[in-house]
């Protein structure tokens, strides 16, 4: 019997161009950390307005907004309103066009050094909170000593700003200068920052008033009291949001204060704020548009509370986002009572 033959050893037949692997493509560079809570809007925006300085540039640049919130615009806006309200009610109609130019100029500025001085504070915080840890600072792509240099240059342009107005303004606006200076220092004090915040925020708004009629009379004052209790509202749910990251890294706030009493707490604070508000609008005089506006408010604060009602972190971030909203509604219910009256 033949023996079976040996079958023909086959050599790996070559990979074809369609089935041969392709070499990895290159990986584009990984992006920058950004805060968590950035608007992706504004960041756009940024990003167009940057594009054709030198990418060197353009890196540090992009850090030096962010640092001051300029991917978040939200904040100085809700410093502007307060402002809006006190220049309004102050010239009993529209305001001056230079110290509208002056106030709102130096809301943006402030804003920013506030910003500036506060990841300085924050810079050893920052890292352990997630919504923080992608801050310019607090990811080591701004030194603190740039931080100080820029808080130092804002502050420097918004005395300039003051020296146009006239002696009075310009005496408060130090104390301004310290309120906005201390703010980030007092969480590590006290379970009130968010009160300092009202006060810093809202010192505009005797200021305003002492720019427009050379003195801060009692309208002036309850409308700063006013903007206190309306900050410590939303600056409240803002801190829920980081409200378990505070209390592993041992930062204080009013959210951590008012523990699961939260919800009534800020109802009742949502509440003396309207209360406030309904004084100013009798020592003003104003008319109907403005109570039409303050029934808006009154709304706006109720759909804040049904939104954060399960206390989740984006539904807080969504009700202080909101705070915009009511506060352009109260001014534009001034400026429409100052013009009918």
């Amino acid at each position: 019997m033949a023996p079976p033959s040996r079958k023909r050893q086959q050599r790996p037949a070559a990979p074809s161009l369609a089935t041969r692997p392709r070499p990895a493509a290159a990986k584009p560079a990984a992006r920058a950390a950004q805060p968590a809570d950035s608007s992706t809007r504004a960041t756009r925006v940024l990003d167009w307005l940057l594009k054709k300085l030198p990418a060197h540039h353009r890196a540090k640049a992009r850090d030096y907004l962010v640092l001051t919130r300029m991917d978040r615009p939200i904040g100085a806006l809700l410093l502007l309103w307060p402002t809006w309200w006190a220049l309004w009610l102050a010239a009993g109609d529209f305001p001056p066009w230079q110290l509208l130019l002056i106030f709102t100029l130096g809301v943006f500025a402030m804003r920013a050094a506030g910003c500036a001085i506060n990841d300085y504070a924050d810079r050893k915080l920052d890292p352990l909170v997630k919504r923080t840890a992608g801050r310019p600072l607090a990811s080591g792509r701004v030194t603190p000593r740039e931080a100080l240099i820029v808080f130092g240059a804002l502050l420097a342009f918004s005395f300039v700003l003051v020296l146009f107005t006239n002696k009075l303004t310009i005496q408060l606006a130090f104390a301004g200068a310290v309120l906005a200076a201390i703010y980030p220092f007092t969480k590590r004090w006290t379970y009130l920052p968010q009160v300092v915040l009202g006060a810093a925020f809202g010192w505009s708004i005797p200021m305003a008033f002492a720019a427009v009629t050379h003195a801060v009379p009692p309208l002036g004052w309850l409308l700063f009291i006013g903007n206190i209790l309306w900050t410590v509202i939303y600056d409240t749910e803002y801190a829920m949001v980081d409200r378990d990251d505070d209390l592993k890294a041992g930062a204080k706030s009013t959210a951590i204060l008012f523990g699961d009493a939260d919800l009534p707490i800020l109802g009742m604070l949502m509440g003396t704020f309207l209360l406030a508000m309904l004084f100013v609008g009798q020592r003003a005089a104003l008319g109907w548009p403005y109570w039409l506006a303050l029934l808006a408010a009154a709304a706006l604060f109720a759909y804040q509370l049904w939104l954060i009602r399960g206390r989740q972190r984006d539904a807080c971030l969504a009700a202080f986002r909101h705070n915009n909203w009511l506060g352009l509604a109260l001014w534009i219910g001034i400026v429409l009572a100052l013009a009918v009256r």
